[in-house]
């Protein structure tokens, strides 16, 4: 096998150098690393690539209903694997809920009552004068979808018990700096994942088009969609809005990634870094929260001498993503930030899951991609290096040699020294030609 890929981070960038400011404020404890969990596999992961906190669904009242999402018992089970291992857990109960749905909800609430949560995330304020009422001893985050956009609405939520704000993607870094100041609340910012076209993701289209509706955690995200031009006097005529051959989306924001103004939202004051993706798979996960775990606890090791590390963008741009933008928190986005193709970056896939060591010897996989003797595969674990080296053999769980596996299929692989459990196997896709 090959040697461990790592490299040293050259001269950091000016963009990425990390920018010193007198006197900035600075955290009195180590800014949190929030993670998505859709399911219990993800939550695993989530735990074991650095998240510091997971946010999760149960069966009703997210905003994340097509996600696998947790029964009471999935529930119960996840917060004990995740506080044996000092990760807080945090559930999302943040779909606006109607007349009807308000004693289903009290009920929802109640059951979940006995699990130890360390937070409620709501955003309807009904919601949160529900579980004020009923469950006070309960955290409350307040979600994004209730589009805290400055200081005075952070304020208020304060003032109604509220522990911490997700501050809405339109803000600004000054903005997000001041809000800090005014306010003695717990702040919450996305810094990396998908972005909804509408405000803070309170769309309406899909309820619109389709009758599912986003704000009960049905989205069926129809901002991703092709549309065309119809002139009234002419109808059953389509004129494509084009870009090129292929059409445009003009609906589409790229994905958020703010790894290199880190710096800047932690002296912000900034105290959890959430990333969003809990309808992605384990290995997106994986490869985001081990970058930004390394990020952050380097910047928080030694701020002075901190310098953005090339492998970090590149480890990055090696997830599904529709390129990246810093959104708002620079200044109003530009046309560059929205991106005119639909066109998902792929240029890695994820094929295998370390499940640990073989009985037999070897280590044991599950393949989720087809496998093939020959193919040349990079493990990754925690921290940013991976290992590359080429597949010269691969066995079946009775020991007969392999030349192909497919999804599904459980195989040996042997002599991938190092390897532990939740480690990723990933193969660079070919090019087209």
């Amino acid at each position: 096998m090959d040697e461990a890929v790592t490299r040293e981070a050259g001269p950091a960038t000016a963009t990425g150098e990390a920018r010193r400011e007198t006197g900035a404020p600075r955290h009195k404890a180590k800014p949190e690393l929030l993670a998505p969990a859709g399911n219990m596999e993800k939550l695993k992961v989530a735990i074991r690539y650095g998240a510091d906190a997971v946010y999760l669904g149960g069966k009703a009242f997210g905003l994340r209903n097509l996600a696998g999402n947790f029964t009471l018992p999935e529930l119960s089970e996840a917060v004990q694997y995740a506080h044996d291992r000092g990760v807080k857990v945090y559930l999302t109960v943040n779909a606006f809920a109607d007349n009807l749905e308000l004693a289903e909800l009290e009920r929802y609430l109640e059951e979940t009552a006995p699990i130890p949560l360390d937070a409620y995330i709501a955003a309807d304020p009904g919601v949160v004068d529900l579980i004020r009422e009923r469950f006070p001893e309960r955290d409350i985050h307040l979600s994004t979808q209730a589009n805290t956009t400055n200081w005075r609405s952070a304020r208020f939520w304060q003032s109604q018990g509220v522990k911490r704000v997700n501050l809405a993607r339109e803000m600004s870094l000054e903005q997000m700096r001041e809000t800090a100041a005014r306010c003695d609340i717990e702040l919450e910012a996305f810094v990396h994942g998908a972005m909804c076209i509408s405000y803070s993701g309170r769309c309406l289209l899909s309820g619109a088009m389709t009758g599912r509706d986003a704000n009960k955690g049905e989205c069926t995200q129809p901002c991703r969609w092709n549309y065309a031009i119809v002139e009234e006097s002419r109808p059953g005529e389509y004129f494509p809005i084009r870009e090129d051959e292929t059409g445009t989306f003009i609906f589409n924001s790229k994905d958020l990634c703010l790894i290199e103004q880190l710096p800047e939202l932690v002296r912000a004051g900034v105290g959890s870094l959430k990333i969003e993706g809990r309808m992605k798979g384990i290995y997106y996960a994986a490869s985001v929260i081990r970058i930004y775990r390394q990020a952050l606890d380097s910047y928080w090791e030694d701020p002075e001498s901190y310098r953005l590390k090339p492998e970090w963008l590149e480890e990055l741009s090696k997830v599904s993503h529709r390129g990246y933008t810093t959104g708002f928190l620079l200044g109003k986005p530009r046309d560059v930030d929205h991106e005119y193709l639909s066109c998902y970056v792929r240029n890695f896939e994820f094929v295998a899951l370390v499940e640990g060591e073989a009985n037999s010897g070897g280590t044991a996989v599950a393949v989720r991609n087809r496998l093939q003797v020959g193919d040349v595969l990079e493990l990754i674990g925690q921290g940013s290096s991976f290992t590359r080296f080429t597949l010269q053999q691969m066995l079946d769980e009775n020991g007969v040699p392999l030349k192909v596996a497919h999804p599904n299929q459980r195989v040996v692989l042997p002599g991938l020294a190092g390897a532990g459990e939740f480690d990723l196997i990933r193969r660079e896709k070919a090019t087209p030609r």
